[in-house]
C-alpha cells in the first residue's frame, strides 16, 4: 500500500502540506481534489519520485509499476500505434530481442511472449486509440502529423498501455471530448490497480472513484465515497456556519424566482422541470461551494427579441467541403441547447458559423437586429493581450460599450473579484496567469457584454469545481438562449434542456438524456469491438494429443537450460574446491615468512582470480536457475 507518515511539503516558503498521515490500499480509486495551488500536482511529483517531501516518510511498494500521463509529446515519426506500444515496456523489451534472436533462444522469447498475452498487444493499443478519439486510418499517422491535443491524448493511451500497479492521471478529461470521456470513464472502472485521479469533473469523479483525498489548509483528509458524498459530509458542516447558510439561500432564493417564472408559461413546463432538478441538486451541493471565491450572475439582456436566430436547410464546412448540411435550427429566449456527438462531426463547426465566424455554402439565416452573441472558445484565450492586466482590459471593453456612461473604477474591481481576480491579482499582466486564469477573464469580459445569445464551446476546460459550480449558477439564471459543447455532464444536466446530436454530417434533436446517450455510446463502443472481434482469426482449442505434442516441445526447449545449469554446478563446485585448497596455504603462517614473498604474492593472484571465476558462475547459475524456474512455470 502507499503510507505518507507526517508528511510535510513545502514549495519555497508555502507549506502544502503538514504532518500528513493516510494509507491508500492497493486496488483504491482515489479523487485528489482541492482548490488550485492547494498541490494536488505538486504531491503527484512527490509520488513520482520527482520531488522529495520535507518531512517524514512516504512508502511505496519498490516493485510497484508506475504509470502517468507525459505531459509533452516528442517529435517522432513513428506511428500513433507504435507510439502507444510502448507504454508496454514489457512487450517493447521482447520485441526487440525477437528481432535478432536464433534458434533456442527464439522459442523461449516466443514463450514468454504468450505469457504476457503479447499477441493481443497491438488489438489492445488499438482499442485504447479508438476508445479516445482516433480512427483507423489516423493510428497509423505519424505522431509529428497530430495537433497538441491530439497529442495529450496519445500521451494518455500509452499511459493506460502500461500493465501498472499504480495509475495517476492529472485532469484527463481535459482534451476529450463527451464520447471519449464516457469511453474512459468505463476503462478506469475496470482498471484492477491503484488509481490516484485528479479531475474537476464531478460526473467522472462520482462514476470512477471510491474514496477522495482532499486536500485543504495544508491538510490531507481521505474519505469513503465518491466526491457526491464527500460532498455530502463537507457541506454539513460548512452549513454550520451562519454566513455559509446565508449565502446558499440567496443563490436558492435567486433559482426559485426563475422556477417561478418557468411555471407561468404553459409553454415552458420543459424548463420548469430541468430548473426543479436543479434546485433539487443545489439543495445537496451548494454548500460544498459556500466558500468559493466565484459568486457572479450574468446581465439581464438590453434586448430580448421574441426570435433571435432562425437557420434553415444551411450546408456548413471548410472550402468544399460539405462538414454538416441541411442544418435546421431556431434560437428562442431562454432556449437552452446542448451540442453533442463523437469527436470530428462537427460540433465546434457547427458553433463557428453560429458565432458568424463561418459562412454557410447553401441555405439561408435570419438574425434579429438587437442579436447580441457571447462567444466563447478556447482559441479566445490566446486573444488576450498579455501584457494587460484584467483591469486594463475590462475598462477597455466598457469604454467601448459605455460611451456615455462609464463605469467607476471600484465597480470595475468588484465586478472582477466576483471572478476570483482580487488585490494586486487585478492589475498585474495577464501573461503568467494560469489557464484557468485566462478561462475566467475571458467569462467575465463575455458576461460584461450583456449578450442575449450565449454559445460556449467547452467552456469548463481549466475551471475547477468552484468556477464550475459558479459558471453553472449563474447560467441557470440566464435569460437569453445558449448552445454549449462540453465534456461536462454536470454542466449540460444542470443547464441545458434539449440536446441535439451531430453526426454522420447531420444536426438533429437526440431523443433522450445524457443518460441515454451515454448507453448509445457504450452500444456503439460494443458494435465496434464486435466487428474487430470477427476480423480476428479463431484460435481452436488444443486435443489432449495435440497438448502432450506441445508440452514435449517445450520440454526439449527446457534441455538447453537443463544443460546449462548442470555445466554451471560443475564449474561451482570445480571453483569451490580450488577456492577452498587455496584459503588452507593462505592460513598456513609460514606463507608470510620473507623467503615465501613470491609464492605469497603468486597464490593471492590466483587465489583473486579464481574468486572473480566464483563470482561470475554464481552469478550466471542464479540467472540461468530463474529462467529455468519461470520456463517450467508455463508447463
Amino acid at each position: 500500500m502507499i503510507v505518507l507518515s507526517d508528511v510535510t511539503l513545502r514549495r519555497g516558503s508555502q507549506k502544502l502540506l503538514s504532518d500528513v498521515s493516510i494509507s491508500i490500499h492497493p486496488g483504491y480509486k482515489v479523487g485528489l481534489t482541492g482548490a488550485n495551488g492547494t498541490g494536488k500536482s505538486s504531491l503527484f511529483a512527490m509520488l513520482r519520485g520527482e520531488l522529495g517531501q520535507d518531512e517524514g516518510e512516504l512508502s511505496i511498494p519498490p516493485n510497484w509499476v508506475m504509470a502517468h500521463v507525459a505531459q509533452e509529446t516528442p517529435s517522432s515519426k513513428v506511428t500513433a500505434l507504435a507510439y502507444v506500444l510502448e507504454g508496454d515496456q514489457e512487450f517493447v523489451k521482447l520485441h526487440k530481442e525477437l528481432e535478432t534472436a536464433e534458434g533456442e533462444h527464439l522459442g523461449e522469447l516466443h514463450a514468454q511472449l504468450d505469457a504476457i498475452d503479447g499477441y493481443t498487444t497491438e488489438s489492445r493499443a488499438a482499442t485504447l486509440l479508438h476508445g479516445l478519439g482516433f480512427s483507423n486510418e489516423q493510428i497509423n499517422n505519424p505522431v509529428d502529423s497530430f495537433s497538441g491535443g491530439w497529442r495529450m491524448r496519445l500521451n494518455l493511451a500509452q499511459a493506460l498501455m502500461c500493465r501498472s500497479d499504480l495509475l495517476l492521471l492529472d485532469e484527463p478529461t481535459n482534451h476529450l471530448d463527451l464520447d471519449a470521456v464516457i469511453w474512459l470513464q468505463d476503462w478506469l472502472i475496470k482498471y484492477a490497480g491503484t488509481l490516484i485521479l485528479i479531475s474537476h469533473d464531478r460526473e467522472f469523479l462520482d462514476a470512477v472513484v471510491k474514496h477522495i483525498a482532499h486536500i485543504e489548509h495544508a491538510k490531507l483528509t481521505l474519505y469513503t465515497g465518491n466526491y457526491t458524498a464527500f460532498e455530502k459530509i463537507r457541506a454539513e458542516r460548512l452549513a454550520q456556519q451562519q454566513s455559509a447558510y446565508e449565502k446558499q439561500q440567496r443563490e436558492r432564493a435567486h433559482m426559485q424566482k426563475y422556477v417561478d417564472r418557468f411555471r407561468a408559461q404553459a409553454t415552458k413546463a420543459k424548463q420548469a422541470q430541468s430548473r426543479l432538478k436543479a434546485l433539487e441538486r443545489m439543495e445537496e451541493i451548494s454548500a460544498a461551494a459556500v466558500d468559493s471565491p466565484f459568486s457572479f450572475r450574468f446581465f439581464e439582456p438590453e434586448k430580448l427579441p421574441e426570435r433571435l436566430l432562425n437557420i434553415v436547410d444551411a450546408s456548413i464546412g471548410y472550402g468544399d467541403t460539405i462538414i454538416v448540411s441541411d442544418v435546421k435550427l431556431q434560437f428562442m429566449p431562454a432556449q437552452r441547447i446542448g451540442l453533442i456527438g463523437p469527436n470530428g462531426a462537427g460540433k465546434s463547426t457547427l458553433i463557428k458559423y453560429l458565432a458568424g465566424e463561418l459562412q454557410s455554402q447553401t441555405g439561408e439565416s435570419w438574425q434579429a437586429q438587437d442579436l447580441k452573441i457571447g462567444y466563447f472558445a478556447q482559441h479566445q484565450l490566446e486573444q488576450l493581450d498579455l501584457d494587460l492586466s484584467a483591469l486594463e482590459q475590462l475598462r477597455a471593453l466598457d469604454d467601448s460599450i459605455n460611451t456615455n456612461n462609464k463605469a467607476r473604477e471600484q465597480d470595475l474591481r468588484n465586478y472582477l473579484g466576483s471572478f476570483g481576480f482580487q488585490g494586486e491579482r487585478v492589475d498585474e499582466p495577464v501573461k503568467p496567469f494560469s489557464g484557468g486564469e485566462k478561462a475566467r477573464l475571458v467569462l467575465a469580459l463575455l458576461v460584461y457584454q450583456k449578450p442575449n445569445l450565449l454559445l460556449l464551446d467547452e467552456p469548463t476546460n481549466h475551471l475547477d469545481l468552484q468556477m464550475r459550480h459558479a459558471l453553472s449558477v449563474a447560467l441557470q439564471g440566464f435569460e437569453g438562449a445558449m448552445v454549449i459543447v462540453s465534456h461536462d455532464r454536470h454542466l449540460l444536466k444542470t443547464v441545458t434542456d434539449e440536446l441535439i446530436i451531430v453526426h454522420d454530417g447531420k444536426a438533429e434533436a437526440f431523443d433522450g438524456d445524457l443518460d441515454d446517450y451515454a448507453l448509445f455510446i457504450k452500444e456503439a463502443f460494443k458494435k465496434d469491438e464486435a466487428l474487430n472481434n470477427a476480423e480476428k482469426p479463431v484460435v481452436k482449442d488444443l486435443s489432449k494429443k495435440e497438448q502432450r505434442q506441445l508440452d514435449a516441445e517445450r520440454r526439449k526447449q527446457l534441455q538447453p537450460l537443463s544443460s546449462k545449469l548442470k555445466k554451471l554446478e560443475k564449474q561451482l563446485d570445480e571453483l569451490t574446491e580450488k577456492s577452498d585448497l587455496l584459503e588452507k596455504v593462505l592460513a598456513d603462517p609460514d606463507i608470510y615468512l620473507e623467503q615465501n614473498k613470491e609464492k605469497l604474492k603468486k597464490t593471492l593472484l590466483v587465489k583473486s582470480d579464481a574468486d572473480k571465476a566464483l563470482q561470475t558462475v554464481e552469478s550466471d547459475w542464479m540467472d540461468i536457475s530463474e529462467e529455468y524456474e519461470t520456463a517450467m512455470q508455463g508447463l
